[in-house]
Parts: structure tokens; C-alpha cells; sequence
């Protein structure tokens, strides 16, 4: 009886284990449709990977069945899973790992992965989405809109129930996909990019802090270990710009370059204007807005109008600026919340809807 017993659960434990290399052995990679500045790599066979800096980047499939399986290699950032219309799932920093979705039931479904974190000094990898079931056609979208700015354009501490928040704290607040550009994009069904980083300005970053660098110069990287010159066939109809915060929310310290506040207003204008030409050379149809808050005493305001007087003299007429106020700043450091988000990207809607751009 004892061997008996040996040989059959033997037996049953050798077709369990058959049974398991047979579902991973028929895993296939599905079809991938990515948002944001990702670089795309492929193995011998045939598997996309997508490694990503940027916040506010996205993967989407669509399949009919009922197995999904997400495959990561991203021990730093926070995601989102939202299978059709349901609830997001939170995926907080998943490591190496594999991540079956629990509780599919069969039929045709789209999938959305959404990256909501912001990492400044280190990238991540999505390794795809995996399933035994067949693909079904993802979306296509023929609108673009793209959103290059600071903090603000992040969401920075957008869901915190405090102004007063740790690093900790900060990093799980931040939802970039609650932030103004995601909300925008998706009213208008349109792709779109996140293109900004905390701290950082046109000329001069937050208090002067590294003063190497600026988020003009991050811009033309897909990741931001400065290896990757971003090349791709995007092409928005909308480019909406908010950046100065960090140029003029606080006062010059005495190792600074620009010895005068007006010595520092004129570098602004001065490379604004040239960062807005040379994106304008390479989509010469997109809509600009130029964005900024009416605080610090209107200077920053202030500087925006004479950026925005500057190009239009220049012949760019698809352009003009939104100066918002009566924002709450409930987020993280007096940062807007998600609320002001949700009146930030009105304004743009209301804006665009106004010139037509669709």
C-alpha cells in the first residue's frame, strides 16, 4: 500500500510540475503599444523590453482569454494596473518578477500598465506582457500631445493628504497620471509624453542646485543616463510648456553665475525663446501653450509674456500661455494637489477646444 501510494503521488507530482513547464513553455509575448520616452530593445527571440526615465509612461495591449502575465525588472518605481474600465491596481516597486493578473475572466479585455512614480537618477524595464490566449488589435490613436515642465507637470506629492511630507512619503504621493498632462491626454483620446523632473528650470534649478544642468539639457535623451538621443516618429499637435518655478522661486545665492535678478530674467527669456524655435523647427504645425502660475509676485508671469511676445514677433503664431491662480497647493512642499490638477487641465481643454487644435 505505502509504495503504491509513493509511485501515484510520484506520479501526480511529475504531471503537476509537466503541466506547469507546459503553461510557462506556451507563454507568449503580446503585442505592445508603449507611451512615453521608452527605448526599445529585442532578444534573439523576438521579445521587446522597455526601459524607461521619464514619469508618465505607459504599455497597453489587448487580448481574448483569461490569462495575463506582466513581466518586470523595476525595483524603484510605482505602477498602476487598470484591466478595461476596472479600478487601478497598485504595483509598488515589483523587483524582478513575474505578475499574474488574478481573477480574469474569459473574454476580450485591453490593458493599460501606467508608471505613476518619478525617479530622477535611475531608469527601469518593463519585459511585456505575457498570455497563452490570442492578441486582439490594440488601439490606435492619431492624436498627440506632449508636456515638458517641472514638478507641476510630475504631480509631485499630487495625492497627499499633507503639505508636510518625507522622502518617503513624497515618492508614494506622487501620482503622475493624476497630474494635468495625463488627464488632458486622455480626455482627447490622445498619446502623450511627460517630458519633465522635479527641481529643474529653463536656465536655473531649484535654489540653484546643480547647476550643471537644466532641463533643457535633459530633454533630447530618451533616458537620463544621457546615452540615448531620443529619435522617434512623434509628431503632437499640442506641445504645452511650464517651466520658471524653479528660475525664480527662490533668490540668488552668491556662488550663483547671474549676479542681478535682471541678469538672470534675461538668460530666461533668452533661452526659452531658443528652446521653443528649435522644438518648433521640428514640429512646425503643434500648437504651443506656455504655462505658469501668477505667484512670485508676477515675476515669473511676467517673463512668460515676454518669451510669448518674442516668438510671436519672431512668426510663430500657433502660440499663446495660460497664467492659472486659485490653486489650493494642498500637495507635498505647497505643491498643487490632485484637485488643482483637475483645474489645470480644464483650463487646457477649454484652451485647445477654443483654437480647434481637434
Amino acid at each position: 500500500m505505502t509504495m503504491n501510494l509513493t509511485r501515484i503521488l510520484m506520479g501526480l507530482t511529475s504531471i503537476a510540475f509537466s503541466a506547469s513547464l507546459y503553461a510557462q513553455a506556451t507563454l507568449t509575448q503580446l503585442p505592445a503599444h508603449s507611451g512615453g520616452r521608452v527605448l526599445v530593445t529585442t532578444n534573439e527571440a523576438g521579445e521587446k523590453a522597455y526601459e524607461y526615465s521619464w514619469p508618465g509612461v505607459y504599455f497597453e495591449t489587448a487580448f481574448e482569454g483569461d490569462s495575463l502575465t506582466l513581466k518586470f525588472d523595476d525595483d524603484q518605481n510605482n505602477f498602476q494596473l487598470i484591466i478595461d474600465s476596472g479600478e487601478p491596481i497598485a504595483i509598488k516597486k515589483p523587483g524582478k518578477t513575474d505578475y499574474l493578473v488574478p481573477n480574469l475572466t474569459k473574454g476580450k479585455h485591453r490593458v493599460r500598465l501606467e508608471k505613476i512614480s518619478e525617479t530622477q537618477s535611475s531608469s527601469g524595464r518593463f519585459l511585456g506582457f505575457y498570455s497563452d490566449d490570442k492578441p486582439a488589435a490594440l488601439p490606435k490613436r492619431k492624436r498627440q500631445i506632449e508636456f515638458i515642465g517641472d514638478s507641476y507637470t510630475v504631480g509631485y506629492g499630487n495625492i497627499s493628504p499633507s503639505r508636510e511630507c518625507t522622502n518617503d512619503e513624497l515618492f508614494n504621493t506622487t501620482n503622475t497620471q493624476l497630474a494635468f498632462g495625463p488627464l488632458v491626454g486622455k480626455h482627447f483620446n490622445a498619446d502623450y509624453q511627460i517630458n519633465a523632473s522635479s527641481g529643474f528650470g529653463i536656465v536655473r534649478n531649484y535654489n540653484g542646485h546643480s547647476p550643471d544642468k537644466n532641463l533643457i539639457g535633459l530633454y533630447p535623451f530618451t533616458l537620463h543616463t544621457n546615452h540615448y538621443i531620443y529619435a522617434s516618429n512623434w509628431q503632437p499637435q499640442v506641445i504645452v510648456i511650464g517651466l520658471g518655478t524653479n528660475d525664480f522661486s527662490t533668490q540668488l545665492n552668491e556662488n550663483e553665475r547671474w549676479k542681478t535678478r535682471a541678469e538672470l530674467q534675461q538668460d530666461y527669456v533668452t533661452k526659452y525663446v531658443g528652446f521653443v524655435k528649435s522644438l518648433h523647427s521640428k514640429h512646425p504645425k503643434a500648437q504651443f501653450v506656455l504655462m505658469a502660475s501668477d505667484k512670485m509676485e508676477g515675476e515669473l508671469a511676467g517673463q512668460v509674456g515676454k518669451v510669448l511676445a518674442q516668438l510671436k514677433a519672431d512668426g510663430i503664431k500657433k502660440i499663446d500661455s495660460i497664467i492659472f491662480s486659485e490653486l489650493d497647493y494642498q500637495g507635498c512642499h505647497w505643491h498643487p494637489s490632485a484637485n488643482d490638477d483637475k483645474l489645470l487641465a480644464d483650463l487646457i481643454i477649454k484652451h485647445l477646444q477654443s483654437k480647434k487644435v481637434w
